[in-house]
């Protein structure tokens, strides 16, 4: 007699055959590790080992010497260098007072924020650990957006920080308003769609050096197609990379164009995905185009539309194709995001300071995207 899990009680040939699987089952279980273990170690050396070695190397001061590599242990100061010492103006930029309308754009996101934070704080749903992060989150938020405004203000001087800020933000909220209408155009009836949706698609075609080459042309106002339009707007001798924010407009309409094709390929696939049956009743209720887009499109397209919105908050974290070659960051820094950054010291070669950079880009990539899930995806579909 055997007695198993569970209190079953097995006896005489069902008791000798549960004793004659329970080594296939050993030998079945150990087969398993050992066909996923080289995998997996392979996964991790791909994976967890760069991160590992690149922390390290963030807290390092490396130089090259005959024979090899002399790295020196220096903690956080490459990261102090950055963020207090000889680098903040490059990384963080000038600071000066903001204007007026830079003082209403900070007031206003501190409010909402704190407003945030203070409703949950007063909701039952509270947690110790929930109201100390979204303390860390309202902090960093106003600490950023203070960042921005008055090194935007007259006389600042935005670091790549801010401009990568600013290539992130614009940049995907044009691509996301002009893909939607470009899908929703598309959804109609109309002749030559099938056309369109073909030549809508061509910027994903196009690699993005070819593109960054293809908008230095366009923007050069002597040489190039549309010479003879600059000319007879009388800017003949206007240079785009002559001012900073001309620069940086540059560079985002290149970005711009180079991905408002994959929002719009994804938008247009929610968009036919849409109940017809709800619109069509809706349409016989009365409703006009912008109640209908208002609550029935726009509700069953926001899933689609927040997880694309994320994907290209993360993807344009890492611009830098566009700007090193359109303006090759110039002038100045004005053009400079926090990737371009990175590979310009891991040139000098600062390598230290490079995988500082890295790590730094990690960490705001990280805070935006998951106070983007948190609270805008959040509280927009529950709204919706």
């Amino acid at each position: 007699m055997e007695t198993l899990e569970h209190g079953v009680v097995l006896t005489g040939a069902a008791a000798q055959t549960t004793s004659r699987r329970a080594p296939g089952i050993r030998a079945d279980q150990t087969a398993k590790y050992v066909f996923l273990m080289p995998t997996v170690v392979f996964i991790l050396l791909l994976s967890i080992f760069p991160l590992v070695s690149s922390l390290l190397l963030s807290l390092s001061r490396v130089n090259f010497v005959r024979g090899g590599l002399d790295i020196q242990f220096v903690g956080f100061a490459n990261y102090a260098k950055l963020l207090f010492g000889s680098g903040q103006r490059h990384f963080i930029g000038a600071l000066q007072t903001p204007t007026l309308a830079g003082w209403v754009g900070w007031l206003l996101i501190s409010g909402l924020m704190l407003f945030w934070f203070l409703r949950y704080v007063q909701s039952r749903e509270r947690r110790i650990i929930g109201a100390g992060l979204r303390l860390l989150a309202l902090g960093l938020t106003v600490g950023l957006s203070w960042i921005v405004v008055a090194t935007l203000g007259e006389g600042g001087v935005p670091g790549t920080l801010v401009v990568t800020l600013i290539f992130v933000f614009v940049g995907v909220s044009f691509q996301y308003i002009i893909g939607l209408g470009l899908a929703l155009l598309l959804v109609q009836d109309l002749p030559g769609r099938r056309f369109f949706r073909v030549i809508f698609l061509l910027p994903m075609t196009i690699t993005p050096v070819g593109i960054g080459f293809l908008f230095r042309m366009l923007t050069d106002t002597s040489v190039g197609p549309f010479a003879p339009v600059w000319v007879a707007l009388g800017l003949k001798d206007f240079s785009w990379a002559e001012t900073g924010g001309g620069a940086r407009i540059a560079v985002l309409i290149g970005d711009i164009w180079q991905w408002i094709p994959f929002m719009f390929i994804v938008l247009l696939a929610a968009l036919e995905g849409v109940a017809q049956d709800q619109v069509e009743a809706a349409r016989v209720d009365g409703a006009n185009r912008l109640q209908m887009f208002r609550h029935i499109v726009l509700p069953q397209i926001a899933p689609v539309s927040l997880t694309v919105i994320l994907i290209r908050l993360i993807e344009a974290f890492k611009i830098i194709d566009m700007p090193r070659l359109l303006t090759g960051g110039g002038p100045g820094t004005a053009t400079e995001s926090m990737a371009l950054h990175a590979y310009n010291e891991w040139r000098s070669p600062n390598l230290g300071g490079s995988a500082a950079l890295s790590y730094l880009l990690l960490f705001v990539v990280t805070f935006v995207a998951t106070l983007f899930v948190n609270t805008v995806r959040q509280k927009i579909v529950e709204r919706l």
